[in-house]
């Protein structure tokens, strides 16, 4: 038995996370696979376009064994703590041999010497000093790394899944064990390309999916018969962030910086989304952190969300090789179980972490083409597939 996981969105699955899936089995030699998924939001600060238990499906019977739902906190979080959340549940796990990703370079080595540099630049006073000066974070680590690394280390810190993965080898080394990174090098087009290859980019896929394009060459592992648009909710969002004050807002994650000052001044102002994030955009701010700030704020996720690791596993879905994971999985730390219900009750941070999961869920079902009523993370069943795939 050798396990691999990887962390994932699949918003929605296509080609590519089933190649990566199939490379992970051929490339590095597991024999089961655990996926760690975000549920109803993304790290892009939006509503994933599919449903939480469908996404869990379609990486069940394209080659995946269990699927482990990432809380919401941590799905709208930075990198970093994305990461270290979802570390945080698979090194729990206890039986977990390698964690898997892809990578624009495929070079494991040059993302571990990545993560290295990335680790000494966020200790350097260079790095604070940009930071104080007004860059945004991206920037400011960017301008460190150079001035200390070679143009090789810098371009792989260009490449938007090179990143990610090398916050993936920075949290299991915070984590320690023995879990080895390794990674498989993505083909076809790049993240958030408009290029149209068997494997295309899954922004791609959901524009074509929302201009009601045929999809079937790219994915035909989801229906697409009642996805969510964030759209819908966006006078839900608006109401929200009006009623909020200054207070509110600076305790949002990753808040500070003065963009709490202009989250005050946009919510007020605003009538709708785009010109919501266009108030609060700044140099400083990236588009990608201001949308998770709006959700979070929506959503009611402070800072001291953070402070707290996973506190419990919730199971999406799982085949006969899933509940072998399970079963080497014995002594976890943590609760396992596909009841959000019983999970909520194991301990203080469970039930804070099992409400805003639950509340989530709520508003995601008004996001849906065919609205949902509250209460489906108490109502859905997992995915159990009886054979192997």
């Amino acid at each position: 038995m050798k396990t691999a996981a990887i962390i994932c969105e699949y918003n929605p699955f296509h080609n590519g996370h089933k190649y990566h899936i199939e490379q992970t089995r051929k490339q590095h030699g597991a024999t089961h696979i655990v996926c760690v998924m975000t549920g109803n939001f993304t790290q892009r600060g939006d509503v994933a376009l599919c449903d939480k238990y469908e996404r869990a499906g379609a990486a069940l019977m394209s080659g995946a064994d269990l699927v482990l739902e990432l809380p919401v906190a941590f799905s709208l979080a930075s990198a970093e703590y994305f990461a270290r959340g979802a570390v945080h549940i698979i090194n729990s796990l206890g039986c977990v041999d390698m964690l898997s990703f892809g990578s624009e370079t495929g070079n494991d080595a040059a993302l571990k010497e990545a993560a290295g540099a990335v680790h000494f630049a966020l200790e350097s006073e260079a790095f604070l000093d940009y930071m104080k000066s007004g860059m945004s974070y991206p920037a400011a680590l960017k301008k460190t790394v150079e001035e200390y690394y070679t143009s090789d280390v810098v371009d792989i810190l260009t490449g938007p899944n090179n990143i990610l993965g090398v916050e993936y080898i920075r949290a299991l080394d915070m984590a320690g064990g023995t879990i080895e990174p390794v990674t498989v090098k993505r083909y076809g087009a790049a993240h958030d390309s408009d290029e149209l290859d068997y494997t295309i980019s899954a922004s791609k896929l959901r524009k074509m999916i929302r201009n009601g394009e045929d999809v079937t060459r790219y994915t035909d592992f989801c229906s697409y018969e009642n996805y969510a648009l964030i759209e819908r909710l966006e006078t839900a969002i608006l109401a929200k962030l009006r009623t909020m004050t200054k207070s509110d807002f600076e305790k949002l994650p990753n808040g500070g910086g003065g963009i709490e000052n202009r989250m005050v001044k946009a919510a007020r102002t605003a009538t709708s989304l785009p010109q919501l994030m266009l108030m609060i955009k700044s140099k400083n701010f990236t588009m990608s952190r201001i949308r998770r700030l709006i959700l979070c704020a929506f959503l009611g996720i402070t800072k001291n969300d953070l402070k707290s690791m996973p506190s419990y596993i919730r199971i999406l879905g799982m085949n006969d090789r899933g509940k072998e994971i399970l079963a080497a999985s014995k002594d976890c730390p943590l609760p396992i179980d596909t009841s959000l219900s019983a999970l909520s009750k194991t301990s203080d941070t469970a039930g804070r972490q099992a409400r805003l999961e639950e509340r989530a869920g709520n508003m995601y079902a008004l996001a849906l083409e065919k609205r949902k009523p509250c209460g489906t993370d108490f109502t859905s069943k997992p995915i159990i597939i009886k054979e192997n795939n």
